[in-house]
């Protein structure tokens, strides 16, 4: 069978324009971080590993205090680079289907611009598995098909695929996860407008109650790697015998019979 083409790209350099240079990133910024430390409070990450793969960098900083150990990785065909500004750099480039990390070695991981544009989601998602430890879990953040987000080119969502919740949840389930919980964002239409911009917290907490009347720009979808307890290859459990289990029991007489005089006896 011949591998998936994938789908178009972003570009670092545009990724780091919009979010931390256009004000309309900054927003989103805040919104799509403010979702996933509802999901996992920094405090809770304390000693955990705690990665990103797309452009993840601006969901990571909230857990750089916290999390023992924190890796933005970025893919090649994005490019990649330095992050936090200031600090150790704790950004690495590496290919979609090949991690630098070692297997199970991962708590917690979000993908961000990164499952959308991948060249083979399945293969993506398999690499997301071997790194989580069990009980691990993943956030994936993509464009709502559905949202105005996914139609329009001038953000980063509007670059590659978009999902409904029921692909996304299909083809994380096909990879072994298991659904946690699933939410949306940017409730705002991708506009640069002030209007939408001072009023974004209070479209997302409006849109959170109503829904199923507004449309969200990303589907915030959560799960967990569930592992079965290994059992040991070869292992037979040993189970006695009956005759095992009443050794060192006198064996049982008859009602009535009678007792047997010892040699000599009285």
């Amino acid at each position: 069978a011949s591998r998936p083409t994938g789908a178009m790209q972003n570009d670092v350099a545009d990724l780091r324009r919009f979010y931390y240079q256009r004000a309309l990133g900054r927003v989103v910024q805040r919104v799509l971080r403010d979702r996933l430390t509802e999901r996992w409070p920094p405090g809770g990450t304390a000693g955990m590993t705690v990665a990103g793969y797309g452009f993840a960098a601006p969901m990571l900083r909230p857990y750089l205090a916290s999390a023992r150990r924190v890796t933005a990785l970025m893919p090649a065909r994005q490019g990649v680079m330095a992050w936090p500004p200031g600090l150790p750099n704790r950004s690495v480039v590496c290919d979609e289907e090949a991690w630098p990390l070692d297997t199970g070695s991962v708590d917690r991981l979000v993908m961000l611009h990164g499952f959308e544009t991948a060249q083979d989601p399945a293969v993506l998602l398999a690499e997301a598995w071997r790194v989580l430890g069990p009980g691990g879990r993943l956030v994936v953040m993509v464009p709502n098909r559905a949202g105005l987000w996914a139609q329009s080119e001038a953000t980063p969502f509007g670059i590659g695929r978009s999902y409904t919740r029921g692909q996304i949840e299909r083809q994380a389930g096909a990879a072994g996860f298991v659904l946690e919980d699933c939410g949306a964002a940017l409730y705002i239409p991708p506009s640069d407008r002030r209007f939408w911009l001072r009023g974004a917290q209070m479209w997302e907490r409006t849109g959170a109650r109503i829904a199923r009347l507004l449309i969200a720009g990303v589907v915030v979808a959560e799960f967990g790697k569930h592992v079965a307890a290994p059992v040991g290859p070869g292992r037979a459990a040993l189970v006695p015998s009956p005759r095992e289990v009443l050794d060192g029991i006198r064996a049982p007489r008859p009602a009535g019979a009678r007792r047997t005089a010892p040699p000599g006896g009285a």
